[in-house]
């Protein structure tokens, strides 16, 4: 069986840039349009979200754990490659996932923790005083969610913890340049709530 190549998007070419406009033949064949009455999908989808919405809190408690037993296991067997990894791992699904369950102030002490771990050179010179803030904080702010200003406690804490990060990468990432601008640079993690 031969497979139909895609045809090759159309170029315009300017001065100092290109317009590409891709071949969407295939796309507007999938496409079909609403059917009178049919309800809106968008609308659907968010129905079901909403329907599911009642589970998100208890979701985030079981990535919270999932945070704190990667700490545990780093306390038990100290920071390695595998440790860093599932603690990595562990703070960057909840940095993503935080937002969309309904939590968006964890994302920022989340990231933070995530820039430690993978801009440290030595991980061994990471303090194990730094990781348990971070948890802490992502624990504390999850905890206290039902308060009226867990968006100025979240802040307050997300901020101190970027700037102990900050200060230690700096520090540890002195004879690296490129590493330095990296970390130096704006957070990628909108630092208000939403």
């Amino acid at each position: 069986m031969s497979s139909a190549k895609p045809n090759k998007p159309d170029v315009v070419t300017y001065g100092d840039h290109e317009i590409m406009t891709p071949d969407t033949s295939k796309l507007r064949k999938t496409l079909r349009a609403a059917i009178p009455g049919e309800p809106d999908p968008v609308e659907r989808a968010e129905q079901a979200l909403s329907a599911i919405s009642s589970d998100f809190g208890n979701w985030m408690d079981d990535e919270c754990e999932r945070l704190d037993r990667a700490r545990q296991k780093i306390r038990e067997t100290g920071l390695t490659d595998q440790t860093r990894e599932e603690l990595f791992l562990a703070a960057h699904d909840l940095k993503g996932d935080s937002a969309t369950l309904g939590f968006p102030e964890v994302s920022p002490a989340a990231e933070s923790l995530c820039r430690l771990l993978e801009y440290t050179p030595d991980l061994r010179k990471i303090p194990m005083n730094i990781i348990d803030q971070h948890v802490d904080a992502v624990r504390a702010i999850i905890r206290e969610y039902h308060r009226e200003d867990v968006a100025m406690i979240a802040n307050a804490l997300s901020g101190k913890l970027r700037s102990v990060t900050d200060e230690f990468l700096i520090k540890e990432n002195r004879d690296r340049p490129d590493i330095l601008k990296i970390v130096q640079g704006p957070s990628l993690v909108p630092s208000e709530s939403f």
